[in-house]
């Protein structure tokens, strides 16, 4: 006779991040991450509702290059109301974090690139906001130049 049993699982995983000086508008913090198995980087913003990619730069990630219109558009990352699409990202990986089927929202991200551009910094994919970061219980250490996320898992055993 085999029995089941479910426990949980805390996870915590920590992932270095930059402090960028990007001229006027200050300091910014990028890490890396991985979308479908291909390293990206992205900008930590605890002020962004959602996580959100570039519309352009995402081609690179998924194999799905047609995009859904959402019929609202979004607003804020310095600019006025924008047209936004989304796609699902198969596998999102954050540290030891996985998420699959991440569905996300596209913007035009090409201001900000343009920004990173100008101040001699590489470019970035997206921008990592709170829906993930309020998800995973985000704890960020300047100091460190550390983000750690906690996520709680049920797994089964024999």
């Amino acid at each position: 006779m085999l029995f089941y049993f479910q426990y949980p699982i805390n996870m915590t995983t920590i992932i270095p991040f930059k402090i960028l000086y990007v001229g006027d508008d200050g300091f910014h913090l990028k890490l890396k991450l991985y979308i479908n198995g291909k390293p990206a980087n992205v900008i930590i913003d605890t002020g962004a509702s959602k996580t959100v990619f570039d519309k352009q730069r995402i081609t690179k990630y998924v194999s799905s290059k047609k995009f859904k219109n959402l019929d609202n558009l979004s607003s804020g990352l310095g600019t006025s109301k924008m047209k936004s699409h989304f796609t699902t990202i198969k596998k999102l990986k954050i540290g030891e974090i996985e998420i699959e089927d991440y569905e996300t929202v596209l913007l035009d991200l090409s201001h900000v690139n343009q920004s990173y551009h100008q101040a001699g910094l590489s470019m970035v994919e997206g921008v990592l906001g709170s829906d993930i970061l309020l998800k995973y219980n985000a704890v960020i250490d300047y100091d460190k130049k550390k983000l750690t996320l906690k996520n709680k898992k049920i797994k089964k055993k024999l």
